[in-house]
């Protein structure tokens, strides 16, 4: 019996298994890093135990078995990420005395290597993509393989997932390129450098079946996911069931992934991931032998908790259904909310959540591990909460996700929450039609919503105008006119992390008090009068009266800016100041800075190198993911302020470009 668990593990998901454990009334001993000691999953655990400083605390086998030691917990939960899939740690968890809340060992080795794993599968009569999947790993191997197999192929980690360590490769002068790429992502994420190539189906989806074994031979599946809605082939939104699949091919498909699993005799949860293509064959990918960060959509439609069956299991109860009594209910969406820039590449963002807000409403569910307060730093993936929507019908659980999204509100950095607005209410969303090329087909260019800049620019200047120590007709100083309207300058950023010198344009608000009555302004932008009525509410919640109609808006204050929701989007608008400050003087014409914080991975110029634009120049490491800095147009290589393995915050010069003949 299990009464207490050391959850290995950080964020969501971490807060994911709490929520079970209370509700089998099993103690929770959380861990931390030094950057979060103040998380939301410290909170909600019974106790917590600090791993040191980030970014590796996590990794730190030794310290986690200690403390679960120090704590006397009976298991160790891994959650997903980290040492979820690793075959040592869970080895080390049993040698050490602790119940490891996940397949056994073996298993986890056979399945984690892709390459080992497909072999296997295809003698159990799994079929699987063509591909190479030698011992031989030399270029010379994959450049001999690649011609017999022709373009397009993926290059792909054979040690790990979630699209690290994976290329895309088009044409076969891009391969050795992309064999660098992948193997340094891939060292860096799994610790293994090993590839392997396959070849590309186009316009495929990706289904993935949901399988749980025990330790008495019981394998059962509880029903498939579609994971097609994914960007860098990682997942944005994941349902289940899939819109693509009839009862006769679903059968099959749960038939082969439970063949899958009893090729490794597999004991608790796991994911058999397949290929889709058009014509309804499908292909083996991969098996995950942990917990799925989507694994909620699966409750939703079975009713089921998946974490209190992997607890049951692991300490040797059989299955509590066999596979007839499974039975699906109605349909279930889950969005994915990131920290990142979808206008500017999926870069990860980092800032202070200034105010988060879950939505909720019949059929929401919501995993997250953030709370207002938080910082996102650069250290961790940044996926932040899990929305999910459930219905009767998928039509249903579609209109309640769309709502969902709609009402969420998070302030203090940008994040995919208008990207997936976005998503879900495309036609083809809409009408379950779509492929893995879904968001490269028809979002490439999507532009972030602007907002209701008018809107937010009164928000954000009557927000300024009730902060002063003395309003209504004072700003904390001396004026010679106290009835005159006061004069106030913002920057609007739609975007202020894409390029934080970039302002848009500085707009002029002037506020007017209407004497004798008490919250009532004329106010003016740029010409523009606006007569509005102020009701400031407890909090940043802000009723705004004008034009014969009520405006709820959301307003925090940021040192200069004003993070403002509106109805239409959120807007960001810096408060000039109202004296001249002494500014730095800003980085000349061919500057490039870091667009995070990060580390160098590699530096791919010398200085006085010509380069053309588009080409290379540096690569960073941030959030557990690669990214290339590119020369903006032609020019020369100046000067490099940075090596391989040097830390840079965000906004830092890395190099210098001079433009011109």
């Amino acid at each position: 019996m299990i009464r207490s668990i050391l959850i290995a593990n950080r964020g969501e998901i971490a807060c994911r298994i709490v929520r079970s454990c209370q509700r089998l009334g099993i103690r929770t001993v959380a861990v931390y890093s030094e950057a979060d000691a103040g998380a939301r999953h410290v909170q909600v655990a019974d106790t917590a135990v600090s791993l040191g400083p980030a970014p590796n605390s996590y990794l730190n086998q030794t310290a986690l078995l200690n403390a679960a030691r120090q704590t006397g917990v009976d298991a160790i939960h891994p959650g997903y990420g980290f040492l979820a899939e690793n075959a040592d740690f869970a080895r080390a968890c049993a040698e050490a005395g602790f119940i490891f809340i996940g397949p056994h060992p073996e298993a986890i080795a056979l399945m984690g290597n892709k390459r080992a794993a497909k072999a296997l599968v295809a003698q159990a009569g799994v079929p699987v993509v063509p591909g190479y999947s030698g011992a031989d790993q030399s270029d010379g191997r994959f450049q001999s393989e690649a011609e017999k197999m022709g373009t397009p192929l993926l290059v792909k980690a054979a040690a790990g997932g979630g699209g690290k360590g994976m290329r895309t490769v088009w044409a076969l002068d891009e391969l050795s390129e992309a064999l660098v790429a992948a193997r340094r992502e891939a060292l860096a994420a799994f610790g293994s450098a090993e590839l392997l190539l396959e070849k590309l189906v186009l316009q495929p989806r990706h289904v993935e079946i949901q399988v749980f074994g025990d330790q008495h031979g019981g394998v059962i599946h509880l029903g498939e996911r579609d994971c097609s809605i994914q960007r860098r082939h990682q997942k944005v939104i994941e349902e289940s069931p899939c819109p693509a699949l009839t009862p006769e091919l679903r059968a099959k498909m749960g038939a082969t992934a439970v063949a899958a699993a009893r090729a490794v005799q597999y004991d608790n949860a796991g994911t058999v991931e397949f290929l889709l293509d058009p014509d309804g064959n499908f292909y083996f990918l991969e098996m995950n032998t942990r917990l799925q960060v989507e694994h909620p959509v699966t409750e939703m439609v079975t009713g089921l908790d998946l974490v209190a069956w992997q607890i049951a299991v692991a300490v040797g109860e059989p299955l509590p259904l066999v596979q007839d009594a499974v039975s699906l209910s109605g349909h279930a969406i889950e969005a994915r909310l990131y920290a990142e820039n979808p206008a500017n590449n999926f870069l990860p963002v980092t800032g202070p959540v200034l105010l988060w807000r879950a939505p909720a409403g019949e059929g929401v569910r919501v995993d997250d591990g953030i709370q207002t307060g938080d910082e996102v730093s650069v250290h961790y993936d940044p996926m932040l909460a899990k929305i999910i929507a459930h219905g009767p019908d998928r039509q249903t659980a579609v209109q309640r996700l769309v709502r969902a999204l709609e009402t969420a509100v998070l302030l203090g950095f940008t994040h995919n929450l208008p990207y997936l607005q976005a998503i879900v209410q495309q036609p083809d969303f809409a009408a379950g039609q779509y492929s893995t090329h879904f968001l490269a087909e028809q979002l490439a260019d999507w532009p972030p919503p602007a907002g209701d800049v008018p809107l937010a620019l009164i928000g954000a200047a009557l927000a300024q105008f009730y902060r002063w120590p003395q309003h209504p007709y004072s700003s904390g100083h001396w004026r010679n006119n106290p009835n005159g309207p006061i004069r106030s300058q913002f920057a609007v950023r739609p975007d202020r992390f894409h390029d934080p010198d970039n302002l848009s344009g500085l707009v002029t608000v002037l506020v007017e008090p209407v004497r004798f009555q008490v919250n009532q302004f004329n106010i003016t932008i740029e010409d523009e009068p606006f007569a509005v009525s102020a009701a400031p509410q407890v909090g940043p919640a802000w009723t705004l009266g004008m034009n014969g109609r009520s405006h709820h808006l959301l307003i925090v204050p940021h040192g200069d800016d004003f993070w403002v929701q509106t109805e239409s989007g959120v807007v960001c608008a810096t408060a000039l100041p109202r004296l001249p400050r002494k500014t730095a003087v800003s980085a000349t014409t061919g500057s490039l800075r870091a667009p995070m914080p990060g580390s160098v991975l590699v530096v791919l110029v010398q200085a006085g190198q010509t380069v053309a634009e588009g080409d290379p120049l540096l690569k960073l490491e941030a959030m557990k993911m690669e990214h290339t800095i590119r020369a903006p147009a032609a020019g020369r290589v100046a000067e490099i302020f940075y090596a391989p393995g040097d830390a840079v915050p965000a906004d830092a010069q890395l190099l210098r470009l001079d433009f011109g003949n």
